[in-house]
């Protein structure tokens, strides 16, 4: 069941109607991909529930994924006038209600492409960064191919973020909307061994490529006893869930070990879902272990809350030292440490320093390491003349998505390393104007890049 509700139409005029139609509007500065957003907001006060979803898709491809996990708060809403002196409009739950609104309603409308240009462009990776480059490239008259690893597309959208908090049936219907455009969607296709970047270029008759494959490569503790059995990473944890619905084993054939008592460990919205999911497993316990206070999560408020009122428990200023071996191979407990502040660190945090004789035993039979993840180098290994940075990120201009390989894009999780899903969106977005740029003007310049 997803959580929170949505809004019924007569919430979403009385909070549209909170807007003060601002002569100078700086919401806009804050939304990421650019979606009109005093418009969408009047349209729904005046009761122009369609006319306010087809306003937003001008911009956004993915509309109804944004109003559930785009963080507002820090975004959008947070340059919102309102909020100086009280709540700012709640432009993402607004921006839900007309999404939802238009697919309940089963008035979708495909807009208008630019004639064919005759140009093809192959994305790598069908999450929210590739769909919105995708969507924006189609309408500007390009032929547009998604080669996508996994058997279905959506990325972090369908593997990552749970059913509860984004359901499966809404990313489904997204991903149509943007194949009804004429975009083609190649699933099960892991470039780099079924084809190399150069072979799409020079052998398959693309133009230009953009890679947006996110930052899949897990990152654990590093402690004794990690290689036990009953520890996940958070991305192997809820993509054999959400993805292969290991829950319904052996219905499907992806089993998981369902823990009593679960440990996860870290402070971000991954580490939140992965808690929240092992509870709806069937867990009696579960503990969310994090090193630095609450105040320093980096996690959204929301998570946080509902994490809260749905019985996790919250170990702060507690790291792990080594996990516990019950004499079989498998894992029994871990043992933490507690901590305290110290100085800020590089992240402007202030760094969690071990207490002396504070360690102590939890007795656990899961334990999901949520640390966030890397680069994985599998498609990179096959692009010798692509420059990396010294973590192994794709080095690529910030405005254009221009990396140091001509004809190749980059964009999202794969440059950045592990962020939103509206920055991958937004750097989508960037990409599709310069590819569309590059194929008019054949123009590449790579001498900024990596300086």
């Amino acid at each position: 069941m997803e959580v929170p509700y949505g809004y019924t139409p007569e919430e979403a005029v009385r909070e549209a109607s909170r807007c003060l139609s601002c002569l100078r509007p700086t919401c806009r500065k804050g939304c990421p991909v650019e979606v009109d957003i005093p418009s969408f907001v009047r349209l729904i006060k005046e009761g122009k529930f369609i006319e306010a979803a087809w306003k937003i898709k001008e911009k956004n491809a993915l509309p109804a994924v944004c109003g559930r996990v785009c963080p507002q708060e820090i975004q959008c809403e947070s340059q919102c006038i309102l909020g100086k002196k009280g709540e700012p409009v709640a432009i993402g739950n607004l921006e839900r209600f007309a999404a939802d609104y238009e697919r309940q309603s089963g008035n979708m409308t495909v807009p208008d492409r630019h004639g064919p240009t005759g140009k093809k462009v192959a994305i790598i990776g069908a999450g929210p960064g590739g769909l919105t480059c995708a969507a924006d490239l189609i309408k500007l008259g390009h032929g547009v191919t998604i080669f996508e690893a996994l058997h279905k597309p959506g990325g972090v959208l369908i593997y990552g973020i749970p059913e509860f908090r984004l359901p499966k049936v809404i990313v489904e219907k997204e991903v149509e909307y943007i194949k009804s455009l004429g975009v083609e969607l190649v699933l099960d296709a892991v470039i780099g061994k079924l084809y190399t970047v150069d072979e799409l270029l020079n052998g398959k008759g693309y133009d230009a490529c953009f890679i947006v494959t996110g930052a899949g490569l897990p990152i654990f503790l590093g402690i004794p006893g990690e290689d036990l059995n009953g520890i996940y990473s958070a991305n192997e944890f809820l993509t054999r869930t959400n993805l292969m619905k290991a829950y319904l084993f052996p219905e499907y054939d992806t089993p998981i070990k369902k823990g009593k008592k679960v440990a996860v460990f870290g402070g971000g919205n991954v580490a939140m879902d992965s808690a929240r999911v092992a509870l709806r497993l069937g867990a009696e316990k579960v503990y969310l272990i994090y090193r630095r206070s609450e105040a320093e999560m980096p996690a959204r408020k929301a998570e946080v809350h509902h994490a809260h009122e749905e019985g996790i428990e919250f170990l702060f200023l507690t790291s792990p030292i080594r996990f516990l071996d019950d004499g079989k191979g498998n894992l029994s407990g871990v043992e933490c440490q507690k901590m305290e502040l110290g100085e800020p660190d590089q992240s402007g945090r202030r760094r969690p320093v071990p207490l002396k004789d504070s360690e102590f035993q939890l007795e656990i039979d899961i334990a999901i390491p949520a640390l966030g993840t890397r680069s994985n180098p599998l498609l990179l290994s096959t692009m010798p003349d692509l420059r990396l940075s010294k973590r192994g990120y794709i080095m690529a201009e910030e405005g254009t998505g221009m990396t140091s390989k001509e004809g190749v894009f980059a964009g999202g999780d794969i440059v950045t390393g592990s962020a939103t899903v509206i920055l991958a969106m937004g750097a989508g977005k960037k990409a599709a104007r310069a590819i569309d740029e590059y194929l008019k003007w054949k123009f590449w310049d790579t001498r900024s890049i990596g300086q």
